[in-house]
């Protein structure tokens, strides 16, 4: 039984003086984000952690499993997002994914060796590559051109209340069971699955787009590179290759600030906190002055966080302030992505469209986690902080240039 929700909305933006109210659909997908968050950053807040601290990896396997949960979802990502156009049925190539997830958060509970958490990482990834793009155009398609932004911020920012919940609720268990890791899954599975079903039982089954299905013909990728996304690819495979991953950026601040290890968790708190309180007024700002330039200037504030987690001053001052500068660069880069490369696309295969950026994006973080955790081992953690951050400022001139076009092409500027 679905929930019964409005027609499909229009989108014309005359809905009348200060009313920005965005689709029910999208809280209901916001929520259903919520809780699946949940389940996934309450094991992702020990798992830099687990794995260097209990388990004793290297920087380099720590390094390699960081890049399977980076990039393995960009295997799938454009399937996800070529399966939603083709059939017509977004909801359904998301439940997929969903549902992988959570039995992957079941077979975690038996896993013990490095090999077997890395084959559930990779299987949990998969299940977030399929479902994402169908998922965020679902968002595109009940929304209006002119408050994406800001709908995609509505949907991050309660997905975001999540991601701070899961690492409290990590942080909850370890305090009172110390080494409850098992503990952590068994909870996590539970919102895994829980997720699932709101996903099935209160999500309408809408088209994804307003051509008729009979009129669909199948997803030509020629229709999908469009002049102006590819040059969105390049601008942000770039950036991605430049952003190191939270949890090394969250071992250099405790290496720095010698915390004691059951605090790691909150680290992720942190950073969602800042990520939810910005992510509807970034939304808003991307709307007004363009996303592609807010996605671009997001990358200063991953660059302040590189400098503050390299510089040796205050633990608790620096600890903060990166916390802060990394929830602002997510507020900025993750759901406006997505805005833009949805309105690069003809309508018929925007799931496709975005599905490329996020898997660029994805693939060039999976390259970024591998070479960093080499570079921490063979410079430390300072020095290789301030080598990335080096690069970033080379590029983010160029970016910047290349972003006002984007913005003019997606009628992002006035």
């Amino acid at each position: 039984m679905y929930i019964t929700l409005s027609d499909r909305p229009k989108v014309s933006s005359t809905t009348g003086p200060g009313r920005r109210r965005v689709a029910p659909v999208v809280i209901t997908l916001g929520l259903v984000s919520l809780v699946t968050d949940i389940s996934s950053e309450s094991v992702s807040a020990i798992l830099p952690l687990y794995l260097t601290g209990v388990l004793g990896l290297s920087t380099i396997s720590y390094g390699f499993i960081d890049a399977l949960y980076q990039g393995v979802s960009a295997l799938v990502r454009i399937g996800g997002g070529w399966a939603a156009d083709r059939g017509g049925h977004p909801k359904w190539v998301a439940f997929l994914g969903y549902g992988l997830a959570a039995v992957a958060r079941f077979f975690l509970l038996f896993t013990t060796g490095v090999a077997a958490i890395s084959a559930v990482i990779s299987a949990d990834r998969i299940g977030k590559g399929l479902r994402t793009a169908p998922r965020d155009a679902m968002i595109s398609e009940a929304t209006p051109p002119d408050r994406l932004g800001q709908a995609f911020g509505v949907h991050r920012t309660l997905d975001t209340i999540g991601a701070a919940v899961g690492p409290l609720l990590a942080f909850a268990i370890l305090w009172w069971i110390p080494d409850g890791y098992l503990t952590v899954m068994v909870v996590s599975l539970g919102f895994a699955v829980l997720g699932v079903a709101m996903l099935g039982l209160f999500v309408p089954d809408r088209p994804a787009s307003t051509v008729p299905r009979a009129e669909r013909t199948p997803v030509r990728w020629r229709e999908v590179a469009q002049p102006d996304l590819v040059r969105l690819l390049v601008v942000a495979g770039v950036l991605g290759l430049l952003t190191v991953g939270d949890g090394f950026i969250y071992l250099a601040l405790l290496d720095q600030g010698d915390f004691a290890a059951h605090w790691f968790p909150l680290f992720y708190v942190g950073t969602n906190i800042a990520y939810l309180s910005l992510a509807i007024p970034v939304g808003r700002l991307a709307d007004r002055v363009g996303k592609a330039r807010v996605l671009a200037s997001g990358h200063l504030a991953l660059l302040g966080a590189y400098l503050v987690a390299a510089l040796s001053w205050d633990p608790t001052a620096s600890t903060l302030l990166a916390l802060v500068l990394l929830g602002t660069f997510y507020a900025a880069t993750d759901g406006v992505i997505a805005a833009l490369a949805g309105r690069l696309v003809p309508e018929t295969v925007r799931a496709s469209g975005i599905a490329s950026a996020q898997t660029v994006v994805a693939v060039a973080r999976m390259f970024s986690s591998a070479g960093f955790g080499l570079l921490w081992f063979v410079l430390g953690p300072q020095a290789a902080l301030v080598v990335v951050g080096t690069g970033l400022v080379a590029v983010l001139p160029a970016a910047l240039v290349v972003a006002r076009r984007l913005d003019l092409a997606a009628g992002g500027t006035r």
